[in-house]
């Protein structure tokens, strides 16, 4: 079982591959989120009304917008980039790596099971 997350490995993956792919996977929402406009929001002061109030929301629809896009075009271009040039998709995913190295690992690959 992978890294601790009680589901199998896929029989279409290595063991090796899936490690592969759980470390893009992180580093590319580490790259397409994280570092993204959703960080302006995170960065920001808490709002001192709504904390704690999970039924309030705390990002407008313009603001999610503008996260989903980015993501979006950061994901597009990783994986084009994946296919265009190997190394630099490589050099990319290892910055992403740095954010996401305390990450947990994927816990269910309903998709593929």
């Amino acid at each position: 079982m992978p890294l601790g997350t009680g589901w199998p490995i896929p029989d279409v993956f290595s063991t090796i591959e899936f490690l592969d792919i759980t470390r893009e996977a992180k580093a590319i929402v580490a790259l397409a989120f994280r570092n993204g406009p959703i960080e302006g929001i995170h960065a920001g002061q808490p709002c001192p009304t709504c904390t704690g109030c999970h039924g309030f929301s705390r990002i407008t629809d313009d603001e999610m917008k503008v996260i989903m896009k980015n993501a979006v075009d950061q994901v597009y271009a990783l994986l084009v980039l994946k296919t265009e040039n190997p190394q630099e998709f490589e050099v990319k995913i290892r910055f992403g790596e740095r954010y996401a190295a305390r990450w947990d690992d994927p816990e269910k690959l309903r998709s593929l099971l």
